[in-house]
């Protein structure tokens, strides 16, 4: 086993995919969505340094190859399974159909590449795969996002009278505390991490299905 920088970043990428969710064990929110955000973005960010900095140097590994998908899924599995669980958000049944999507297609393409064994090089990664990963990791940021807003929203209204708050929403009354603006970011990062998971998971089932095809000749008995 290689352990260059490129390896060392996919490996990382790969221990930070449980902690993810072990933010959401050890700390209250709106601390655990705010960690749980900057070490996806960190992770994310990796995702693109590590293949360019492999192909850069002239690093590639096998070692390399095999972790950087696993790392992916498991980012993208794991903190999809946090965000539809601690969602208190009325946008919760939207969020469960398109990571079902998501979550069946991973399972599915990885049986179907530890079953072809010696010949799944064919299922070779797409540039739509990439996109599709790209759009997961994008939409999953602004989800954690929707999650920060929601519970610097919520603390900012805790034991507030509701007409008082009413009023502020609707201008009547000065907005001391912010909560015009906290609500606005919490309903729009909301809607459009919700608007990219659909996107993602879209491309998920295209790419799935492509991959499907690609191995139908060697399913044949």
């Amino acid at each position: 086993m290689t352990w260059n920088i490129p390896n060392s970043l996919s490996f990382m990428r790969l221990v930070a995919a449980p902690m993810v969710a072990v933010m959401f064990l050890y700390f209250e929110r709106p601390y655990a969505d705010w960690f749980a955000l900057c070490l996806f973005l960190v992770a994310s960010i990796t995702d693109w340094f590590d293949g360019y900095l492999a192909r850069a140097w002239g690093q590639e590994t096998k070692m390399g190859a095999m972790i950087d998908p696993i790392a992916d899924k498991a980012m993208v599995v794991i903190a999809l399974m946090v965000i539809v669980g601690y969602s208190g958000s009325h946008w919760t049944p939207w969020l469960v159909l398109p990571a079902t999507v998501i979550l069946f297609r991973e399972v599915f393409v990885s049986g179907l590449r530890e079953f072809l064994g010696d010949v799944a090089g064919t299922l070779k990664v797409t540039k739509l795969a990439k996109w599709k990963t790209a759009t997961q990791m994008v939409a999953i940021a602004f989800l954690f996002g929707q999650g920060v807003f929601e519970h610097y929203l919520g603390m900012s209204v805790l034991g507030m009278d509701q007409q008082i708050v009413d009023s502020i929403m609707t201008g009547e009354t000065e907005d001391l505390l912010g909560l015009r603006w906290k609500f606005e970011g919490m309903v729009w990062t909301g809607r459009i991490g919700l608007v990219l998971l659909w996107i993602a998971a879209a491309l998920t089932a295209v790419t799935g299905f492509d991959y499907f095809m690609k191995a139908r000749p060697h399913l044949k008995d």
